[in-house]
């Protein structure tokens, strides 16, 4: 028979368990999610490998028929071990071993069985001190709380606060926490050799918790061609920015965002052609952004008066106001007193908004995730629609006409279903290739290229005309438009990127 305050110590550590089986489910999901997209994917497929592999865990469990206590302990070492190393061998495989996949299922599936094998364990351990019925109910009652626990925790505080690899590490420290309070339980039937098991795994995950930022800065130097000069996990994405000779790249969860050496074509292609189809420029929109590229590009028309950038990342919008060589390829642009910076979601933005809008640009990151497709919808462009001004027009980049042909034309269609004219062009830009972008307006939409401000590096009259034409390989095809219900934009776009890499 157990005695109580052991009892309520594993129950405790069935707690932590739970947590930690929780958090090593969510980095893998979320690593997977920032190595290659399609976050829909990759955390399908973690969940499911996880639970799969918890059930035949669960299963395996009955081989074990003797010294309970003494399995439960080596089971905490080999979890400590792999699950504190998961991020890092991933990280590692995705950018050395050309079979990330393969290490993906394999620290899945060897988790999740192990995390299978603990609850029938600790409840056969426990079957002295209660009854059966109150055996399940205690023990399932911590798991399901630690759950909950750990899905409030990783992001709101693991993720932005300790990044992937050392989150990972932590949590495979709390599994040795659990390995040696079961260890300090049952010492009277255990031996001592345990100890020095337990502090070598100790001192292994130490080291790796210390130098996790060094190993981090090493496979992701590897995973960028460049030096990097500022990363950071924000609440919401991985920005990492990188530099050599004066060149300087962006990239968000490893999606490349700018390139300093041609970004002007983007953002030149992005802005100009509605800044000279609108009527008046009084109140501008600029929504995504962040890096304050459109903002310049939108301050070189003297008649602004107000312009309002909403991004819901603040890191994003601090580094490129306050960092001296990202705010210098903005031209300052933050400083200028007729922007107006507000972090929010654009969304929730545009619902409480009260005012009407000449001009409004969205230069979002691709829709590779609902969060983004949503607003490439036709919901999200009927609720701009109605805070443009009766002269207005509003812009979005909309991906390639050429890799992602078929989501080119559903955010095209999805502008045009919500009875918008819409003009779809595209221009070539090195970093990205061929690029494509969807204006739109209550109104017909004429381009007075005549009013080009004069000191732009790449747009002229010639290229705004040419722009609008399409070849037959990239013409206008029949889509559906994204919808909030079915987030065909997704598919479109994925398909498109597997056929020319893959």
């Amino acid at each position: 028979m157990i005695d109580k305050s052991k009892e309520i110590a594993l129950l405790f550590g069935t707690f932590l368990i739970a947590i930690c089986g929780l958090v090593y489910e969510l980095l893998n999901g979320t690593l997977s999610s920032y190595l290659l997209g399609d976050s829909i994917y990759h955390f399908s497929l973690v969940i499911g490998l996880f639970m799969s592999s918890m059930g035949i865990g669960a299963w395996l469990s009955r081989f074990i028929e003797e010294k309970l206590e003494r399995a439960f302990v080596r089971l905490q070492l080999t979890i400590a071990i792999v699950g504190g190393f998961s991020s890092f061998i991933l990280f590692y495989a995705f950018a050395y071993i050309d079979n990330y996949d393969a290490f993906l299922y394999l620290v899945t599936i060897s988790l999740g069985a192990m995390l299978g094998v603990e609850i029938p364990l600790i409840i056969r351990i426990l079957k002295e001190s209660f009854s059966l019925k109150t055996n399940i109910s205690n023990v399932f009652t911590v798991d399901y709380i630690g759950a909950l626990f750990a899905s409030l925790l990783f992001p709101l505080v693991l993720v932005p606060k300790l990044g992937l690899m050392q989150t990972s590490f932590l949590f495979g420290m709390i599994n040795l926490f659990v390995g040696a309070m079961a260890w300090y339980i049952f010492r009277e039937i255990l031996n001592r050799r345990y100890i020095i098991y337990l502090l070598s795994t100790l001192s292994i995950l130490i080291v790796g918790f210390w130098q996790s930022t060094n190993l981090t800065t090493m496979i992701e130097n590897k995973l960028y061609n460049n030096k990097i000069i500022y990363k950071e996990q924000t609440p919401y994405q991985k920005i990492v920015v990188t530099a050599i000779n004066g060149r300087v790249q962006f990239y968000i969860n490893g999606a490349i965002q700018f390139d300093s050496i041609d970004e002007y074509r983007y953002h030149e292609s992005l802005v100009h052609p509605i800044m000279l189809s609108a009527k008046t420029h009084e109140n501008i929109l600029i929504i995504g952004g962040g890096d304050g590229m459109a903002l310049r590009e939108v301050l070189k028309y003297q008649d602004t008066k107000n312009i309002t950038l909403v991004d819901l990342d603040r890191a994003i919008t601090t580094l490129f106001r306050d960092h001296p060589t990202l705010s210098k390829l903005n031209n300052h642009s933050y400083s200028n007193p007729k922007v107006k910076v507000v972090n929010q979601d654009a969304w929730k933005f545009i619902e409480q908004s009260k005012v009407l809008y000449d001009v409004i640009i969205i230069d979002l990151p691709d829709p590779n995730n609902i969060s983004l497709s949503r607003l490439y919808s036709k919901t999200f462009y009927n609720l701009l629609k109605k805070q443009l001004s009766r002269g207005g027009a509003m812009v979005t980049q909309a991906s390639s006409p050429i890799y992602t042909h078929r989501a080119f034309w559903s955010i095209d269609k999805s502008m045009e279903s919500t009875g918008l004219k819409t003009l779809p062009y595209h221009t070539y830009i090195p970093s990205f290739g061929e690029w494509g972008f969807v204006l739109a307006s209550k109104l017909n939409i004429k381009i007075d290229s005549t009013k080009l401000p004069k000191d732009l590096k790449y747009l002229n009259n010639d290229i705004i005309e040419k722009s609008a034409l399409f070849s037959p390989d990239i013409a206008k095809i029949e889509v559906e438009p994204n919808t909030l219900s079915r987030h065909k934009l997704i598919e479109y776009y994925d398909e498109g990127w597997k056929k020319w890499y893959e």
